[in-house]
């Protein structure tokens, strides 16, 4: 029943190499942070996280440019 034995061992250690590798890959911070950043402008580039965010933005940077039309109903 050896090989029972080292099914079991071989196992209990692929799961903790996945666990492992799951822990050092799935908490980063920058990532996640990026992934927040759905909004673009459009004249500058920069990156805002949401509308109103980037309403603000838009109003302060570039005055003088027309509005984009993904924020015209977006209170600030």
């Amino acid at each position: 029943m050896a090989r029972g034995h080292q099914k079991i061992q071989s196992q209990q250690k692929n799961a903790k190499k996945q666990a492992e590798l799951k822990k050092s890959k799935g908490h980063d911070q920058k990532t996640a942070a990026k992934a927040a950043l759905v909004f673009t402008c459009g004249v500058c580039r920069s990156q805002m996280p949401d509308p109103k965010t980037f309403k603000q933005h838009f109003e302060s940077k570039h005055p003088k440019n027309p509005l984009p039309p993904e924020l015209e109903g977006v209170e600030a």
